[in-house]
């Protein structure tokens, strides 16, 4: 059966593998990240979106079995501490990412990157700055136009303002700002297409308990900006190994117009559109998208 409005939508599973944790100083960064799936496998790196951590791709991860799936906490999100002040930039994460591919890979082989929204950018720098080190690069939800250039750009100004503010603020006060579980069911709800109650519960309970795991009110700021700032569009045709774009028909946070600007600044690669689902493609189809993923690293001209 082919991939229908009626059939998308994925019931979250009961149960799925929540990863074995690990530790590395990476960068002088006291940096946690999480190993699924089969240990002797090609390593598979999955880098989270904004405000998340490791938990959000855990249901693709677990779909990618045969695989060593390593999913990390960035920098200032979830265990993994913080850059020190004023540092949260897109060099210093793509820095970091290069630093832990090199020691995940012990510096002899490349690793296949994937990146969701947030980290779609981060991942495709990375992936133009150190292009060595990448096999191929699979961009889930990739950010393709500026917020701060389109028809959203009033409620990208009214967000940027929330996290200024909760920066300037006190900590004691911006901190439970920032964390408030109104604004954070606000946003779920948005984001959200699924209309089926099961799936729409997950997502909220998943928001609820990770969206506010992020270091400090300074560090989230910092990291808004980058995503404000600078889109995967931007690097894209700078990566010069394949590139797999995950895109999804209804995404909030890029057109399908956009996307498909973005897809030809690619050397070589695909597109894969995932009709209905908007920017939660790891939560609404997560074993879709690894089945596309599993495909795209398994085709030999691609």
């Amino acid at each position: 059966m082919g991939v229908t409005e009626q059939n998308i939508f994925e019931v979250p599973p009961a149960s799925y593998p929540h990863g074995t944790p690990q530790n590395l100083t990476i960068n002088g960064i006291s940096t946690w990240y999480w190993e699924y799936g089969n240990p002797k496998g090609e390593p598979l790196l999955l880098i989270h979106g904004f405000r998340g951590d490791h938990h959000g791709l855990e249901l693709i991860g677990s779909s990618l079995s045969e695989y060593r799936v390593i999913i990390p906490d960035l920098p200032g999100f979830g265990k993994t501490e913080a850059f020190p002040s004023d540092q949260h930039n897109i060099d210093a994460y793509g820095q970091w990412l290069h630093a832990l591919m090199l020691s995940l890979s012990h510096q002899q082989r490349s690793i296949y990157l994937i990146g969701h929204s947030f980290g779609s950018i981060i991942c495709s720098y990375t992936a133009s700055t150190y292009p060595q080190q990448v096999k191929k690069l699979s961009l889930i939800n990739p950010i393709s136009q500026c917020p701060l250039k389109s028809s959203a750009q009033a409620l990208t100004l009214a967000v940027q303002g929330y996290y200024w503010l909760g920066s300037r603020l006190p900590s004691f006060l911006g901190m439970p700002l920032l964390r408030s579980t109104i604004i954070t069911r606000i946003m779920s709800e948005i984001m959200m297409k699924t209309k089926t109650p099961q799936l729409r519960s997950f997502i909220n309970t998943q928001h609820h308990l990770y969206f506010g795991s992020f270091a400090s009110a300074q560090s989230v700021y910092e990291a808004y900006k980058i995503s404000t700032q600078h889109t995967a569009a931007e690097y894209i045709g700078h990566v010069p190994v394949p590139v797999h774009m995950i895109v999804a028909e209804k995404d909030d946070l890029g057109t399908l117009e956009t996307q498909h600007l973005m897809y030809q600044k690619i050397r070589q690669g695909k597109i894969d559109i995932i009709p209905e689902v908007g920017h939660l493609i790891h939560y609404e189809t997560p074993r879709y998208a690894a089945q596309l993923i599993r495909s795209f690293i398994m085709e030999e001209n691609a």
